[in-house]
């Protein structure tokens, strides 16, 4: 299967007391998002994180990244430096923006929100995060936010994905 997230922000005590997540503690919810992660992809499958991946200082990023099932790829966000996420070595690729296609889907990736992208008048999907969900009940287009505060703090999938555009381009 494949899988979007963006924005877990491990050991970030930002997002815990500015985006108001539900943890006593920054470790409590590191321990949550990693369950949460893990509960929904398998060792297999591939995910795509589409940014903000932890803060800089997180001495322990690389422990918390082994612990995460699936094949990983990485979407840089504001929050990510590339040399610090290179020497994990947990990523299998790691671009600014990438273009995808799954079977004749068109998906465009980037960790912050677009107004237009490349082939979004073909029916091309944008998936982003960087808002905190802070579009969840403004949708644009055939652009989703796949951050972890507009999933109940785990990976989203592409048949859930492909379930809510679908229902947006009819309507």
């Amino acid at each position: 299967m494949i899988f979007f997230t963006s924005d877990t922000h491990f050991g970030h005590q930002f997002a815990l007391t500015k985006r108001k997540r539900p943890f006593p503690s920054v470790e409590a919810m590191d321990e949550h998002l990693v369950a949460r992660w893990n509960e929904t992809v398998d060792v297999n499958d591939e995910v795509f994180h589409l940014g903000d991946v932890a803060h800089l200082e997180h001495g322990g990023l690389v422990d918390v990244l082994a612990r995460l099932n699936g094949r990983l790829h990485l979407i840089l966000g504001n929050n990510d430096r590339r040399d610090a996420m290179e020497a994990t070595g947990r990523w299998e690729t790691i671009a600014d923006m990438r273009e995808l296609t799954i079977g004749d889907q068109r998906v465009f990736l980037c960790h912050y929100p677009l107004r237009e992208w490349p082939n979004a008048w073909r029916g091309a999907w944008h998936l982003f995060g960087h808002v905190h969900g802070k579009y969840d009940l403004d949708p644009h287009g055939l652009s989703m936010d796949v951050g972890v505060d507009s999933h109940f703090y785990a990976p989203v999938s592409l048949e859930a994905i492909a379930k809510r555009l679908q229902r947006a381009a009819a309507a």
